[in-house]
C-alpha cells in the first residue's frame, strides 16, 4: 500500500510528464502546421468550423463557447482565417446584427492539408511506441478524456 506522500509524489510526476508531453505536442504540431501558414488555434476553430458545415453556421458567441475563450480571442482568430480566405462572416438572415462565420471552399481543402499534417505530427509522436503500446495509450487516455470533471472549492 502506497502513502499519501508517495501518492502526491506520483502524480506530481505524472503531471509533468503530462506537461512536457503537452508541450511537445503543442511544437511538433506547431511545425507540421508552419507551412499551411495556420496556427494550432486557427486549426482548432477551422475544424470547429467544419463541424457545422451543412448546418446553420455557428455565431462568434457559439466559437467562443465551445472553444472556453473570451469573444475577442475568437475575433482574432476568424480575422486571421478570414484574411487566408477559409472562413467568411456572413449575416444571419433572421437578424442582422448577429454575424455566423462559414467555411468557404479554400476552407475545404485547409482542412484536408490540416488532417494530414495532423496525422503526420501524430505519427511522429507515437513512432517510439509498438502498436500494442499505442492500443494501451488510446486506452488511458480514453478514460481521463471521459472522466467526469470534479469541483473543488
Amino acid at each position: 500500500m502506497s502513502t499519501a506522500s508517495e501518492t502526491d509524489s506520483t502524480d506530481g510526476v505524472l503531471a509533468e510528464q503530462l506537461l512536457r508531453l503537452t508541450r511537445r505536442l503543442h511544437r511538433i504540431q506547431k511545425r507540421h502546421l508552419e507551412p499551411l501558414g495556420i496556427t494550432p488555434a486557427q486549426s482548432r476553430l477551422l475544424r470547429l468550423v467544419s463541424h457545422y458545415d451543412g448546418d446553420e453556421p455557428p455565431r462568434m458567441a457559439d466559437l467562443a463557447a465551445r472553444l472556453e475563450v473570451v469573444p475577442r480571442a475568437v475575433t482574432t482568430l476568424v480575422d486571421g482565417l478570414e484574411a487566408a480566405e477559409c472562413v467568411r462572416r456572413v449575416p444571419d438572415p433572421a437578424n442582422r446584427r448577429v454575424i455566423r462565420i462559414e467555411l468557404t471552399e479554400t476552407g475545404r481543402a485547409t482542412l484536408r492539408r490540416l488532417r494530414s499534417a495532423r496525422t503526420d505530427a501524430a505519427e511522429e509522436i507515437l513512432a517510439p511506441l509498438t502498436a500494442g503500446q499505442r492500443e494501451v495509450l488510446g486506452g488511458l487516455l480514453n478514460a481521463l478524456t471521459d472522466a467526469p470533471v470534479e469541483r473543488r472549492c
